[in-house]
This record gives structure tokens, sequence and C-alpha cells, in this order.
């Protein structure tokens, strides 16, 4: 008789739970994507791994899930949460902002790489156009997860790059949404009025989600903050899940995907005060719950496919990665990039995405795809992730070789000659600290130079004659154009704490005596500015504090000079406590 548990799928909770507390720490001091980690140890211990050795060694039984529907279940709200998390990050300024990229770029990968891919797939293997068409639209998207992490290791947060990358990735999450609504009207199989079918559907589901977004924009924040006046975590914790599982629910009885109800919830508090404080309050769980969900697609996963194809599995793989390669250099290309940087760019989002196995499994259930073609695309997905690292790397070396093949051309966006650099001020960052500064520099006839990082606001500003160009200086081959050797000085007011501190090491590497002073948020920031090289650095809270402080003091009747020097001991004592610790460290 089978042993019953009050918990359900007990020991498979149980050695996921050991599993993660070992793996999570041991991939971030490896640097090893979680979502590689956690594909590669579910199909360790999954029945086609481990699980394939039992008879042969009985107490292998203890280190594998043979059942992986138990962890599947978990992995569902893993799905959940990433989807959640992806409407959290959605709000509508961030899409109007990026609005050319997202809906420019992003639609014309999406439906030039499906169309593509699902007319191969027809034409060339014979899949039946319904499952064709899922296809190509499931395997047109990248992983959101696999891409960010790659750039946000080597690249600055408001470098083109990144950037660029994001908002695709942003458009291809947005995608999945229709994508679910899709599948499910192919899966009733009315071929004979296949388009008045997706219509009347596409218009039921649009009806549904506008009336459930409506709904949710007039009761979630009123529903927040009443309750938030009481400061309890766990309060806030419980409404949070209660939004997010009741609207998966109310999406769920409308005929739609619960992954649809739980973006909506992500979507609503997104345009909410509360948005931050639900970041991290999800953000414990959702590491565990995503590791659920990868685990049990590595689960699923037969590698035994790979050699019963030896040759097929690798050139479907190869296949996926440069059909989509080379969509996305071009769409790079256009946009602006050199072809390096456009091959870059391709190469790395050229794998499938991890909403292919949310859709597949979909699919599966639905019976719009067979198992035989299931089992196949999730491995040619897995795979392609798995040498995504490989693909990146090798696009990173083209790019550099390309630039170091082809010096006269900008490695960046900018399109305008920069003028000789010799004695300038180089500002990077062009906001309002950086534009004040170069209105006191010009006042004083002294010569700069500004760099901005954002296209737009370097073309609008650079229209009226402002000396204004676009580029990244965390790299170093921008800073050589730039002949930054040459410059008097260089100062950093750019308000991205990473994007900062990767330039001021680019730039202590290329010129290590050159003066560079930086604005930091807190001293905190400052410190870390200054352990990277640079010579001065102004913690904007620092100097505000101080300022405010000595208005008070002269209303409450002290003289304006001993106000000020008690400022300017309270500024230096500062001062040498962050140069303490930046010697002690």
């Amino acid at each position: 008789m089978e042993e019953q548990h009050a918990v359900p799928f007990l020991r498979e909770t149980l050695l996921f739970l050991a599993l993660a507390g070992i793996l999570i720490p041991l991939l971030q001091r490896l640097r090893i994507n979680q979502v590689l980690g956690f594909l590669a140890a579910g199909a360790l211990i999954g029945p086609f791994g481990l699980g394939l050795w039992i008879e042969q060694a009985a107490w292998l039984n203890y280190m594998t899930v043979l059942r992986p529907e138990g962890i599947a279940v978990l992995g569902n709200l893993g799905v959940l949460f990433l989807m959640f998390m992806i409407g959290l990050d959605l709000s509508a300024e961030r899409l109007w902002a990026l609005r050319h990229w997202v809906f420019g770029a992003g639609v014309a990968q999406v439906t030039s790489s499906a169309a593509i891919i699902g007319g191969i797939a027809w034409w060339w293997f014979d899949v039946p156009i319904e499952a064709a068409t899922v296809l190509g639209l499931i395997l047109a998207l990248s992983s959101t997860a696999v891409v960010m992490q790659l750039l946000s290791e080597r690249v600055a947060t408001g470098s083109p790059m990144r950037q660029t990358a994001f908002s695709i990735l942003m458009l291809q999450d947005l995608a999945v949404v229709p994508i679910f609504i899709l599948v499910g009207v192919l899966a009733k199989g009315e071929s004979d009025n296949l388009v008045p079918t997706i219509a009347m559907t596409l218009a039921k589901s649009i009806g549904a989600v506008l009336l459930i977004y409506l709904l949710g924009r007039r009761l979630i924040r009123p529903l927040f903050r009443s309750f938030a006046k009481q400061h309890q975590p766990d309060v806030f914790m419980a409404l949070t899940l209660f939004c997010t599982l009741g609207i998966s629910a109310a999406t769920a009885a409308s005929g739609l995907s619960m992954a649809l109800g739980a973006f909506l919830a992500g979507l609503l508090l997104a345009e909410t005060e509360f948005r931050h404080q639900v970041e991290v309050i999800i953000e414990p769980f959702k590491g565990l719950l995503m590791g659920l969900f990868f685990m049990s697609v590595g689960m699923q996963t037969d590698v035994r496919v790979v050699m019963q194809a030896p040759l097929t599995v690798p050139v479907l793989v190869i296949g996926l990665i440069l059909v989509k390669a080379g969509i996305l250099a071009i769409i790079f290309r256009i946009g602006g990039f050199n072809w390096g940087r456009a091959i870059e760019g391709g190469l790395l989002m050229g794998q499938g995405g991890e909403f292919a196995f949310v859709v597949v499994g979909y699919a599966l259930t639905t019976q719009l795809m067979t198992p035989e073609l299931g089992q196949l695309t999730m491995l040619v997905v897995a795979l392609s992730l798995f040498a995504t690292p490989l693909a990146a790397r090798g696009g990173r070396l083209c790019a550099e070789w390309w630039e170091r093949s082809h010096v006269n051309q900008a490695s960046n966006l900018s399109t305008t000659a920069l003028p000789p650099m010799a004695g300038q001020v180089i500002i990077v960052g062009f906001g309002r600290v950086g534009q004040l500064l170069a209105q006191v520099l010009r006042d004083q006839d002294i010569p700069y130079i500004a760099v901005e990082s954002d296209a737009r606001v370097a073309a609008r500003l650079h229209s009226p004659g402002l000396p204004v160009y676009y580029g990244d200086a965390s790299r170093a081959e921008f800073l050589r154009k730039l002949q930054a050797n040459t410059a008097a000085a260089i100062v950093l007011t750019m308000d991205q704490p990473t994007s900062a501190l990767q330039a001021v090491r680019a730039i202590r590497r290329e010129c290590p005596h050159l003066p560079l002073f930086a604005r930091s948020r807190d001293e905190k920031h400052a410190i870390a500015l200054k352990q990277a090289g640079a010579n001065v650095v102004i913690p904007e809270t620092l100097e505000a504090g101080l300022q405010l402080s000595g208005i008070v003091l002269q209303t409450l009747g002290l003289s304006d000079s001993v106000a000020t020097r008690v400022v300017q001991n309270e500024r230096d004592r500062r001062i040498a406590i962050m140069q303490g610790e930046t010697a002690k460290q």
C-alpha cells in the first residue's frame, strides 16, 4: 500500500527545497544563470535523469522525482508570479517612454520571426497549420530571465543595448497574452470559420480583460489604502496574494488563462503608490517559485531524444538561434546600431523563451500539439537556453572585431562626428544637474562636451546647437573616440547608481590620471564611487541636508558666519568618514 501523507507530494517538495537551498547561493556565487541551473537540476533528478537508474540503485529513489506533476502544481504558482512581476514592471509610463522600440522593433521582431519559423515548420516539416502558427509564435519569444541577467553582468543599466533589448523583451512579454487566447481559439478546431471565430473570441477576451482591468483600477487602490494604514507586512502580503490569485481566478472563470489574470494584477498594482512595497514582499518568493517552474520543465525534458536524433536536434537548436539572430540583427541595424553590435544583440536574444514551456504545456492539454512535437519543442528551447552564454560571447567577440576593423564608425547610435576634445570638460549625463553645470561653464567661457545615454534627449538638445552627443561612457572604445585622455576633467552627473559606477571604472582604466568628479545619490553610493576611482564625490542627499540645516540655523537666530561654519564642520566630518570607510575597504 502506498504511503499517504497529510501534505501531497511531500517528498518531492522536500527534495526541491533542499536543492533550492543549495543551488540558489551556489549559482549566485559561480555567476551561473539560475534558469539554466534549475533546468539542469530538474533534468538530473527527473524521471528521464537519475530516475532511469532506480532499478539498478534503489537508493536513488530518495534523490529523484518520479512524479513531476507534484512539482508542476507548485511550479504553476511560479508562472503566475512571473506574469505578476512582468505586469508590475510594465507601467503605462514606461511603455510610453519606450514606445518606439516596444511597438516598432518589438512587433516587427515577433511577427517576422513567427512567420518565418511557422512557415518552415508547416512547409518543411509538414506540421499542421494550427500547430505551426502556435509554434512560430512561441519560438519567436526570447528568454527575459536569461537575457537580462547576461546584460546586467556586463553593461550599464542605461546602455543602448540594454534599453533596446529590454524594449523588445517587453513586447514579447505582452505578446504572451494574445498567444494564450489564440491557442484557446485554435484548439476548438473550427477551421471552417477560423477568422470569424478568432475575431469573436478575441473580442470577448478583450472585453473581459477590459472589464476586469477597469473594475480593478477602481477597487485595488482603495483596498490597499484602507488596509495599508496599519503598516502590517502580513496584511500587505495577504492583500497582494488575494489580488493576484483573485484576478487570476476571475480570468479563468472568463475562459482565459490564470497567467493572464496574474499579469493584469501586476499591471494594476504598477499604477499605484504601493508598487515598490509589493516588489519587496514578492521578491523572496519569486525566485523560489520560479525555480519550481523551471525544475518541473527540466523534469519533463527527455534528453534521450537527442541520442535518438543526434543531428536533428542540434541542427534545430542552431537553426532557431540563427534565424532569430538574423532577424534581430537587421532590426538592431535599422535602429542605428553598427553591424557588429547588431549581430551581438541578435545572438544574445536568439534563444527560445521560458514562456514556450507554458504555452506548449497548454497546447498539449488542448491537444493542439502532439506529444512528440511538444517534447521536441521543449527540448529545443531548453538546449537553446543552455547555448545562450556561448552565443552571447561569440556575439560580443564579433562586435569587438567589427569595431576594431571599422574605427571610423561610431560604436553607438551617434551619427554626428565628435569635435576635438583637448582641454574640454566632459559632462556624462545631461539631466538637470548636467545642464546646470553646463550653464555655469558657458558663463565662464569654459568649453565642454556632454554625453547622454538617452538618444531622444541627446537628439533634442543637440538640435539647437548644444554640444550634446549620444553614447555610453562605460565603453572603452567610446571613451577612446571621445579622446577622453586629453580632456581637462570628467564630471559624472547621471542618476543611475549602477551606470555611474561602471562609467567610473571604465574611465579610470582608460584615463588613470584624469580628474574625475561624480555625483552620488547618498553616502553609501559615494563610497562605492570613491573606491572605483573618482577623485571627488558629492552626495546629493548630503548637500541638500546641509543647505537645509544652514537655513534652519539662520532662522533660529544664528549669524550667517556661525551657521556657515557649523555646516562646513559637518560637511568636513562626513567627508572624513567617507574617506575613512574608503581607506578601510
